[in-house]
């Protein structure tokens, strides 16, 4: 469903880059296909137009239904829900009634009406892989394939298109919908590619399947090499053949035999991956990044291509190299920032390498690692907490994937440790994922001042397994979205693309409904209200980067990013949720994204 949205929004929509200086052809042009959407634009009436030049706007959305983001509670705008929005620049300058917007309008100002449709503030993703995500727009995607033999034609398909040597990438695959769960090996796709390596990520990112002229590529077979240290090259227990399956650490045995994208590859995958996002709503994303997206993300902020603000954190598995060398890179604006580093504490509980506290339920008695395992960066957990402390000294902020209940709890050791060293500053380190809590740990998050970053979506496809992997009695604790906001988290959401979709209302329609990708629904006392899930990506992103007086809510002042919905998030059926769709998106007042 994701992947047909997908191009059918990159089939119907247009794209703006620049800033916009509009002749009245395109304006007319421009009202055509508005009103033909659903929204309508128009220059001001004359009698509109008798105000100072000063005070004038360069943009009005009126006739909309405005949903500022500001906490309940807080200094508000009134009782009465805003209809219109008035823009100069990249700043908001006004919010409120139509009469009392349309104040702002002057000779050159531009005037959208948005028929009464829902106007929010701009979403935030704040888990991405970026520049991953787009090539993984052009890469093999078997995230949907419903049995072996769908599988397996979609690898020969793609093996017929390519050269002797030529990498086959991509993958995403998950087997836990299809009728009869199996783990693919190599043997399903050898004979389709005897001279064409495979390397296909498992859709978490945290085991892959390889055919054997990657393990070839990369010096294994029976004879060898030995597990690296936090990984697992799986072997049949009766030949030591491998399978094809490696975990963790191992898949770096293979994946550094393909060859590196080019600098330009690179900056063509972050342009394809912020249009798809922008025909999602999405104006910002917090990405993890590797070393090489840095210069990408430079090129576009130099050539003013981006349509979506990036707040960065880079994982290097070796913190220490980086931590004084962080303000050299010089990515500090509102498009760009490099906040701090991301690190890993443990796999995936698909990949049963989540850390958990006891055993797998569904172990075997000979599995190496029953209770999945550490990363060699967090372990021994003694040795990272120095090196947490070293970079908190330093003012980062530091994003740590942790998923299993242990994980967790030796995270929040880990931080509190750094606050004991350094002394308490409003700092921010997030936990990445929070997936599954020791329910004492659920109250820390608030005391330690860390963020709880999670993705709604996982809760959807984990909830399929998750009893079978670790069983009922440690559920309390996972995906604990209500649990965390009561006990005063502060609670942010993304997708971690391209795991899974990027779409934010998928997102919001998991953590609300709590439905699974089976339809079931599972953990239903964890869900979130859908004002607190819209708030999960959109002010609360912004105060977790410090970003809060210029993000994150409609208010005047801040930057004008800002979305005009098809459909209300707060009408729609349960069942409608994921499927609200995007007229226009604007970042800075700039119009990136409208609907045809």
């Amino acid at each position: 469903m994701e992947r047909r949205r997908m191009n059918m929004a990159m089939r119907s929509a247009r794209y703006h880059s620049g800033r916009i200086e509009p002749s009245a052809a395109t304006l007319l042009a421009l009202s055509i296909v508005l009103f033909l959407s659903g929204l309508s634009c128009s220059k001001p009436r004359a009698a509109d137009m008798d105000r100072g030049v000063d005070e004038a706007a360069d943009l009005v959305i009126v006739g909309g239904r405005v949903w500022t983001g500001v906490e309940p509670g807080a200094p508000s705008l009134g009782a009465t829900e805003p209809t219109a929005v008035a823009i100069r620049g990249d700043r908001i300058v006004g919010v409120g009634s139509d009469a009392r917007m349309r104040r702002f309008l002057g000779r050159g100002t531009r005037l959208i009406d948005a028929r009464a449709r829902r106007v929010i503030p701009g979403i935030t993703d704040s888990h991405t892989h970026i520049v991953s995500g787009g090539f993984q727009l052009d890469h093999l995607n078997l995230r949907d394939v419903r049995d072996r033999n769908q599988f397996v034609n979609a690898v020969g398909v793609r093996a017929r298109v390519k050269r002797p040597g030529e990498w086959i990438v991509g993958g995403r695959w998950s087997v836990e919908s299809w009728a009869r769960p199996e783990t693919p090996d190599k043997s399903w796709i050898d004979a389709l590619t005897p001279d064409v390596p495979v390397f296909l990520n498992r859709m978490d990112g945290h085991s892959a399947l390889v055919n054997s002229a990657a393990l070839r590529a990369a010096g294994i077979d029976a004879n060898g090499p030995p597990d690296p240290k936090g990984g697992e090259i799986v072997r049949d227990p009766h030949t030591g053949e491998p399978t094809g399956i490696l975990t963790e650490s191992a898949m770096g045995l293979a994946s550094g035999r393909i060859p590196e994208p080019s600098p330009n590859e690179r900056y063509q995958a972050l342009l394809r991956a912020m249009r798809y996002a922008n025909t999602l709503g999405i104006t910002s994303v917090h990405d993890m990044c590797e070393l090489a997206d840095l210069e990408t993300f430079r090129r576009a902020q130099r050539e003013a291509s981006q349509s979506v603000r990036i707040t960065a954190y880079l994982s290097v598995d070796d913190w220490t190299a980086y931590v004084d060398r962080i303000a050299a890179f010089d990515l500090n604006s509102d498009m760009v920032r490099l906040a701090g580093l991301k690190g890993y504490m443990d796999g995936s509980m698909g990949s049963r390498t989540a850390y958990m506290h006891d055993a797998y339920s569904d172990a075997s008695a000979g599995a190496l690692h029953p209770r999945g395992m550490l990363t060699p960066m967090a372990d021994p957990p003694e040795s990272f907490q120095t090196v947490v402390a070293v970079a908190d000294a330093r003012g980062l902020q530091l994003a740590v994937h942790a998923i299993g209940d242990d994980a967790n709890h030796l995270l929040l050791d880990v931080y509190a440790s750094a606050i004991e060293r350094n002394g308490r500053r409003d700092a921010r380190h997030r936990d990445e994922h929070a997936q599954h809590l020791i329910v004492s740990d659920i109250p820390r998050f608030a005391q330690l001042g860390v963020v709880a970053s999670m993705q709604p979506f996982h809760k959807a496809d984990d909830g399929r397994y998750a009893e079978i992997a670790i069983g009922r009695d440690r559920l309390p604790g996972s995906y604990a979205f209500r649990q965390l906001v009561d006990n005063g988290a502060l609670l942010i959401f993304g997708s971690d693309w391209p795991v899974v979709t990027l779409n934010p209302f998928a997102g919001i329609a998991a953590a609300v409904t709590a439905r699974t990708l089976a339809g079931d629904v599972w953990l239903p006392s964890h869900s979130l209200t859908r004002a607190e899930a819209l708030r999960a990506y959109t002010a609360a992103p912004a105060r977790a980067i410090h970003m809060e007086n210029k993000l994150g809510t409609i208010e005047v002042g801040k930057l004008a990013d800002i979305v005009v919905l098809a459909d209300d998030p707060f009408a729609v059926p349960d069942d409608g949720l994921a499927d609200v769709r995007v007229a226009i998106t604007m970042i800075g007042g700039r119009i990136v994204y409208e609907s045809e």
